[in-house]
């Protein structure tokens, strides 16, 4: 064999590079999919429960102990703060469904839902019993638990807005 040869890919082998790539495509395309669309369902099922007075309720402790956001309760009630969250949260996600007919919306929308995310995961650190030390060991209190699924709304928010990018 011919030792300058070994170092040309066969056919043979960039046929197989090639099916690998186009998989990877078809199974990123299925990701950004369920992620965007993921973000969308939740975030409008979550925006229609802001309008509850139980989440509106359960919402508060989070906001109030939030560096970034408790002035809200000394400008609106209760209510009407949870209700606000509830728009914006419904807005982004409408924004983010429209991709197939504005990449451009669908990216604000999904910057506005890593804004959403990045306020919601500051809550891990401002809010009381987050965390809980057993033997010196931060462990996730009720309120971390609750909250440690935005660290991954986050990361599909900023994927969607990245491939949302990309066609604008």
């Amino acid at each position: 064999m011919d030792a300058t040869n070994q170092f040309f890919p066969t056919e043979q082998k960039l046929t197989k590079v090639t099916r690998r790539e186009q998989s990877r495509t078809l199974l990123e395309n299925v990701g950004i999919h369920v992620s965007r669309y993921g973000l969308v369902a939740t975030l409008l099922l979550i925006g229609v429960l802001k309008f509850t007075t139980g989440e509106a309720q359960g919402i508060q402790p989070l906001v109030a102990s939030s560096p970034l956001m408790f002035w809200l309760y000394k400008v609106f009630s209760l209510q009407a703060v949870s209700n606000l969250i509830g728009v914006i949260e419904i807005a982004v996600a409408m924004l983010i469904a429209l991709r197939p007919f504005s990449a451009r919306l669908s990216f604000v929308g999904s910057i506005g839902a890593i804004i959403t995310f990045v306020l919601t995961v500051s809550f891990l650190f401002s809010t009381p019993g987050a965390f809980q030390f057993s033997h010196g060991v931060p462990l996730l209190g009720d309120a971390g638990q609750f909250l440690i699924k935005d660290v991954v709304l986050l990361g599909a928010s900023i994927s969607t807005a990245a491939e949302a990018r990309k066609e604008h």
